[in-house]
């Protein structure tokens, strides 16, 4: 941030401001077109400083905002990892439940893909889907797609006969 704190722009602008506004008195009878810029120059000047404290502040602001959101973010998200997972029915739910539910659902994929001839990436893309599973919720609806998977099969092999 430096000795200014991102105000160079509000610095620079202002002095030059300044330096005009202090120039103006010296060279209104030197010509009569000098006048008519400093009554231009100065007021446009002094609206730039205003806008770029202005816009600095608003700067300033809302990074603060955005590094306290993303340190109160990181930190939920430590704590959520560090403590029990929990179900929307308030159940607690251990890392190895989880595992246990990867691997039913792999085995009953891999059965699944035995009776039933899916195209290769569905396979890969749930078996992918599998060992990313994180929370119960994932977990019902990848049973869901699978009982929906074994629904189909059963009846094309009703079909078939």
């Amino acid at each position: 941030m430096g000795y200014l704190g991102n105000h160079l722009a509000t610095v620079v602008t202002g002095v030059f401001a300044a330096v005009l506004t202090g120039l103006w008195p010296y060279f209104v009878d030197f010509a009569p077109l000098l006048n008519f810029v400093f009554i231009m120059a100065v007021p446009i000047t002094w609206f730039l400083t205003f806008t770029c404290w202005i816009s600095q502040k608003s700067a300033d602001y809302m990074h603060k905002y955005e590094i306290h959101e993303n340190h109160s973010e990181k930190k939920s998200l430590s704590s959520s990892q560090t403590t029990q997972i929990y179900t929307s029915d308030g159940k607690q739910v251990s890392p190895t439940e989880i595992k246990v539910a990867q691997n039913e659902l792999s085995g009953e994929l891999n059965k699944l893909k035995e009776s039933v001839k899916l195209k290769d990436s569905e396979i890969e893309r749930l078996n992918q889907e599998i060992s990313n599973l994180q929370t119960l919720v994932q977990i019902e609806s990848l049973k869901t797609e699978l009982a929906n998977l074994k629904m189909l099969a059963s009846k094309s092999k009703s079909k078939n006969k």
